[in-house]
């Protein structure tokens, strides 16, 4: 019988009907009878053992029901991992869950306060309405946080009777918040340039200034100790170390490239746009050795306008550190630092950009009346023949005004390099140059023919140099007295070329150009972080500029 209606284990609560007729006897060749003498003790064994089904009087129906839903939710109420509990208008607790009455002291005196105030605050309101109850917060310390619910309960009359609160601890999601409204202001302090400073500093003094920031703010706001920011070359695809704090040097050393397959998780990370978590790095093929020890790492990207730029990469010498809260705070910060970064680039070009526009103006403006004021005065010359000393004093007029005119022409044709031609002709004698030979290297027809032209007239020998591989070839096998290189160029970096010249001969001055005020190779930081000293000249500049960088790398050899 058993099997066919499935059912194998019975409760009874026993009822006069039951014994006198005998059914219990019956039940128990067909079933395993658990038998109950009153409603106690049926609830208890239904708390202590599951049952297949239950058997009772009508009568006993009723109450048997309320009291295993009243038992159930005692349950819920005792398992839940928020805290409830049920105070009196003067502060007394009349019930409380475990999770609850586990609270310390200082956060359950006040939150008898807190009921008693919303007792009151209850108590003389009109609103009758039950379902819906009031927030507090409480903060018994300065690292708890907790969130508590009042509601009223009144009886059947409407009459307010005792206060039911539920308390939650927020501590972790307060905290969650704190860091995001931290991370937040640091990216909007990462953002905030004072142009008026930006202006009188040079790229490597942006840099420096830039990099303090992002330092400060990643140690502070996001926690990390070992990280290297990366940017990706487009031209090369290549990706370039920009900062590196705490990693190995053997870390800068690698050459990788923004693909997804065979450059570790920072190649993936740059091609992919996805943000990699990576537990424990010994269980990970794609993970390339960063930081000694290194046991889990987090790898986001640097986006600008839905495009990869860079990426930023923090290790950690534990298993399991980095979690999905920490990929959303630095994705956070990465678009900050990715704005920062392009808002960098978008002054110095923007203020290049007006420079030109200025000057080009001023030459279309001054061409017109110097072509004009030179007819007039050839004029006058024509009509007065014979007058030997005016017409000479007039033909130094139309000569300077020539002279001055070609200038302009000079100035309007410079194109973006922002180099001014130097006047032609011989130059005063200057010892310092006269001499001199001097590499220059850029990959830039125009700007190397501009610098051969501006140092000639001073009696240096120049030669010059397409890209970073050929020059270090160059000073490979011959000593300059001074070299001009360009940051960013195919091949070879402007710090490649440093390096080769300190390596071949220790005492050659090397000066680095970059263009648009910041330097991707983070070659003049590099420089300075092993001992070394490097003068960094930013385009667009002036000949005075470029004469006055020469003459102090030279003095100071």
């Amino acid at each position: 019988m058993a099997d066919q209606v499935g059912v194998r284990k019975l409760l009874v609560l026993q009822g006069p009907a039951f014994e006198a007729q005998g059914i219990i006897d019956f039940l128990r060749e067909h079933f395993e009878v658990v038998n109950t003498n009153n409603l106690d003790e049926a609830l208890e064994a239904l708390r202590n053992s599951p049952f297949d089904a239950v058997l009772t009087e009508t009568s006993d129906f009723l109450p048997l029901e309320r009291g295993i839903v009243s038992q159930q939710a005692s349950i819920i109420l005792e398992t839940i991992g928020d805290g409830v509990c049920i105070v009196g208008a003067n502060g007394q607790m009349l019930w409380a869950n475990r999770r609850l009455r586990s609270f310390p002291p200082s956060l359950l005196d006040p939150l008898r306060k807190l009921c008693v105030e919303a007792y009151e605050e209850f108590a003389t309101s009109a609103r009758k309405d039950t379902s819906r109850g009031k927030r507090f917060s409480l903060i018994p310390d300065a690292s708890s946080y907790y969130e508590v619910i009042c509601s009223p309960v009144r009886d059947r009359q409407g009459l307010l009777r005792q206060i039911a609160a539920v308390v939650v601890d927020a501590t972790s999601q307060r905290k969650q918040q704190i860091k995001m409204n931290a991370i937040d202001q640091a990216g909007r302090e990462l953002v905030r340039l004072d142009y008026d400073s930006i202006g009188r500093m040079d790229a490597s003094e942006r840099l420096k200034m830039l990099e303090d920031r992002i330092i400060k703010y990643i140690k502070d706001v996001l926690d990390y100790e070992h990280f290297a920011i990366m940017l990706l070359n487009e031209r090369t695809n290549r990706l370039e170390m920009l900062i590196s704090e705490g990693l190995s040097e053997e870390a800068e050393k690698y050459e990788l490239f923004a693909l997804p397959e065979g450059n570790g998780i920072c190649g993936y990370v740059a091609a992919t746009g996805r943000s990699y978590i990576c537990p424990d790095v010994r269980k990970d093929p794609r993970y390339i050795r960063g930081l000694e020890g290194g046991r889990s790492s987090l790898t986001v990207p640097l986006m600008l306008k839905d495009k990869v730029i860079g990426l930023i990469n923090a290790e950690s010498r534990s298993v399991g550190v980095f979690g999905e809260e920490d990929r959303q705070f630095a994705e956070i910060f990465s678009n900050y630092l990715a704005l920062a970064l392009n808002i960098l680039n978008l002054l110095v070009y923007e203020r290049h950009t007006v420079a030109s526009q200025f000057t080009g103006s001023v030459c279309t403006q001054l061409t017109g009346p110097l072509n004009d004021s030179i007819t007039e005065l050839s004029g006058i010359i024509e009509e007065n023949i014979g007058d030997d000393d005016l017409r000479r004093r007039l033909q130094d007029v139309i000569d300077s005004l020539a002279k001055t005119r070609k200038c302009v022409q000079q100035i309007s044709q410079s194109g973006t390099t922002g180099v001014i031609a130097s006047p032609q002709g011989p130059q005063a004698a200057d010892p310092l140059l006269a001499g001199k030979t001097i590499l220059v290297v850029d990959d830039e027809e125009l700007i190397r023919q501009t610098i051969r032209d501006v140092l000639s007239p001073y009696g240096c020998q120049i030669e010059l140099c397409p890209d970073g591989a050929e020059a270090i070839a160059r000073i490979n096998q011959k000593q300059y007295d001074l070299i001009i290189s360009d940051i960013k160029m195919p091949g070879a970096t402007g710090y490649d070329v440093y390096a080769a010249a300190k390596a071949a001969h220790g005492d050659t001055p090397v000066i680095l150009v970059t263009g648009f005020g910041w330097d991707p190779h983070h070659s003049a930081v590099k420089i300075k972080n092993t001992g070394g000293a490097v003068t960094v000249l930013m385009k667009p500049f002036k000949v005075r500029q470029l004469l006055d960088y020469i003459h102090t790398a030279l003095a100071a050899r």
